[in-house]
C-alpha cells in the first residue's frame, strides 16, 4: 500500500513540471515536508526525494519545455 502512495505521491509532483520538481527536491533536501508528502513516514518521504533525483537525472541542468 505505502509503495502506492510513494508512486502517486511521485507523480502528484511530476505532473507539476520540471522547474517545479526541481524546486521541490530543494525544499525536500532541507527537510521541508511538501503537502503531498505529508501523509508519509520519514523514510517514505526520503523515498519519494531519491526518486524524484533520479527521474531528473535524466534531463540535467536543464529542462526542456
Amino acid at each position: 500500500m505505502q509503495n502506492l502512495d510513494i508512486d502517486a505521491c511521485i507523480e502528484a509532483i511530476c505532473n507539476k513540471g520540471c522547474q517545479a520538481v526541481r524546486r521541490e527536491i530543494q525544499l525536500l533536501e532541507q527537510g521541508q515536508t511538501l503537502p503531498e508528502l505529508s501523509h508519509l513516514s520519514l523514510k517514505a518521504r526520503q523515498s519519494v526525494l531519491e526518486e524524484l533525483k533520479t527521474i531528473m537525472s535524466v534531463y540535467g541542468n536543464s529542462c526542456r519545455v
